[in-house]
């Protein structure tokens, strides 16, 4: 007998396991839960959990609980939200509001993009060197007027579009 068969039978008989049945008739079962936590899980896309919303029943519960058992004509509407209430966490009109998450989001963006112009900024002002005089526009002005005065590229370039006896652009 390998032991993966070995394994199978003892779990069958739960003497060292317990398996959960996960069917939409069953509930989940599990001896022991952390607190915090519960297998608790509805969303849109499966309204239907295994388990109710509310496992603990306080004493007023538990009559409502028995109180569900007859006739439903004889509960309240504030009963039957009640039920509801100990089943499910939240309606389908609950789960499908809109948040106010976005608004976090876009101020989380915008503080992003001030905080890189400041980081920008900063590093304008303080950590770049200034300019190259070559980046100066009297710099460029007399680099223009060397090329015309050397008339470089005459035939398709600057040269071509300047007037070199009036001295002025070809219009």
């Amino acid at each position: 007998m390998s032991f993966r068969a070995a394994w199978s039978l003892v779990l069958r008989k739960g003497e060292v396991g317990m398996r959960g049945i996960h069917s939409p008739g069953a509930t989940a079962h599990s001896k022991e839960k952390m607190l915090p936590y519960s297998s608790y899980h509805a969303q849109r896309s499966y309204p239907m959990p295994d388990e109710p919303f509310c496992t603990e029943l306080s004493a007023e519960q538990r009559a409502l609980k028995e109180k569900e058992k007859g006739s439903w004509t004889q509960l309240s509407p504030a009963e039957k939200v009640a039920l509801y209430r100990l089943q499910y966490h939240e309606t389908f009109a609950e789960m499908n509001r809109r948040s106010n998450e976005w608004k976090t989001v876009m101020g989380c963006v915008f503080l992003f993009f001030g905080f890189t112009g400041l980081m920008i900024w900063w590093q304008r002002v303080y950590v770049f060197p200034k300019k190259p005089i070559t980046l100066t526009d009297e710099w460029k002005a007399q680099q223009l007027q060397r090329i015309l005065d050397m008339k470089g590229n005459p035939v398709q370039g600057l040269a071509s579009r300047w007037d070199y006896e009036r001295k002025e652009w070809k219009k």
